[in-house]
């Protein structure tokens, strides 16, 4: 069974505050002088489901000791986007259907029994928010206990892993220390708890500090 976990892309699709919005326009229309149609696409890449790269929020990282440029979308392995993962739902739903402004290791814990997948999607609403003024980020501390842990990537339910008003991105940058990997905007309402395949492929964007991906689930065999 697939469960498609990426939001549908259109012009109400919401993005960060100022950041390019969707737009679709007919280039070449279908006609007896043209045989096609084809459209142009303008977007920003943290559109709908996406893969942040650490140019998104540094100029530099660290990798095997040396420092060099923050790698663009393009540049990153794949291997981190396709997978065995698992789905925990964050504990704490409060009134409006949330978890709080960040999630904590204590409300998923229950679900990080070993052994662990290297790749987490934690579902921190009942419904998924692409708000950017209603959300959950997630603690550091959660990312560093998963980076001990051995996991590659994270996924959430949300724009973003820190705060919309955050200057600092606490959670972005220890994501950069441990060289994971994230997803953002994932629709994992439907989504029960326990363990998948994730396929979640960036687009090799070579100079790009994110991309979209058709990120889904399937069930194990």
């Amino acid at each position: 069974m697939i469960f498609d976990i990426s939001p549908a892309i259109d012009e109400q699709a919401e993005v960060f505050p100022g950041d390019a919005t969707y737009r679709q326009t007919l280039h070449f229309p279908l006609s007896a002088e043209c045989p096609v149609n084809v459209h142009t696409l303008t977007l920003s890449p943290h559109t709908g489901a996406h893969a942040d790269a650490p140019l998104h929020y540094a100029a530099q990282e660290v990798l095997g000791g040396e420092t060099r440029a923050a790698r663009r979308s393009g540049e990153l392995p794949l291997e981190p986007y396709l997978g065995s993962c698992r789905v925990v739902h964050a504990r704490g739903f409060d009134s409006a259907g949330g978890c709080g402004e960040r999630v904590s290791l204590t409300q998923v814990a229950h679900g990080l029994a070993d052994p662990l997948p290297q790749r987490i999607l934690v579902r921190t609403r009942r419904i998924a928010s692409q708000s950017w003024s209603d959300f959950s980020a997630l603690e550091p501390a959660l990312l560093d206990h998963l980076a001990r842990r051995g996991v590659l990537l994270v996924g959430v339910d949300s724009p973003s892993v820190d705060t919309a008003d955050s200057k600092e991105l606490p959670s972005h940058h220890a994501l950069l220390h441990h060289d994971m990997r994230v997803l953002e905007n994932l629709v994992l309402d439907d989504v029960a708890e326990g363990d998948f395949e994730l396929i979640a492929l960036p687009l090799r964007l070579t100079s790009s500090d994110a991309s979209p991906v058709r990120a889904i689930l399937r069930t194990l065999a």
